[in-house]
């Protein structure tokens, strides 16, 4: 009787591996300027180049635009930059050459993700607003989201002269 008993706990074993790996799809993901759902691409480099599918009849968001009634000032968009966890996208607002605010575009959404991004957002925030600058210190617990927050960030300011 004892080997039966280990053989069926081995083979339970066994079967739960491939579940205890399993992952889940990646969520439809909610675009922040245009409220239109997107749908993530796995990206085949770790935070390169894929960024998001728009759902037919989305509309795309403009690279570069000038702020109404301000003078010298400019917003301009990050790129796209893919996580694990889903896409997240920056948009700067230049005025003067200074930073004077961070909109988060796209940031990761669903069940877990969107807690942390919801946490994470008016942190990564105001920690660009002080440091005028993509070198902000990492949201702990929200490391894929930081990272990409301040590549998008970076690539944003650049786009505009700052970096």
């Amino acid at each position: 009787m004892p080997k039966r008993g280990l053989a069926a706990l081995a083979i339970t074993a066994i079967a739960l591996v491939p579940l205890i790996n399993f992952k889940t799809p990646d969520e439809p993901v909610l675009d922040r300027t245009s409220g239109n759902l997107a749908i993530v691409e796995p990206s085949s480099g770790a935070g390169a180049g894929a960024g998001a599918t728009p759902v037919p009849g989305a509309t795309a968001v403009p690279g570069a635009t000038a702020v109404p009634g301000a003078t010298a000032a400019a917003t301009v968009d990050g790129p796209v930059v893919s996580t694990r966890f889903g896409p997240v996208q920056v948009e700067v607002v230049v005025a003067n050459g200074k930073v004077t605010d961070v909109v988060a575009l796209q940031l990761p959404t669903g069940r877990r993700s969107g807690q942390i991004s919801d946490y994470a957002e008016p942190i990564l925030h105001d920690e660009a607003l002080q440091a005028q600058s993509a070198s902000i210190d990492l949201v702990s617990g929200a490391t894929y989201t930081s990272d990409a927050y301040a590549e998008s960030l970076q690539a944003a300011l650049d786009q505009a002269g700052l970096g």
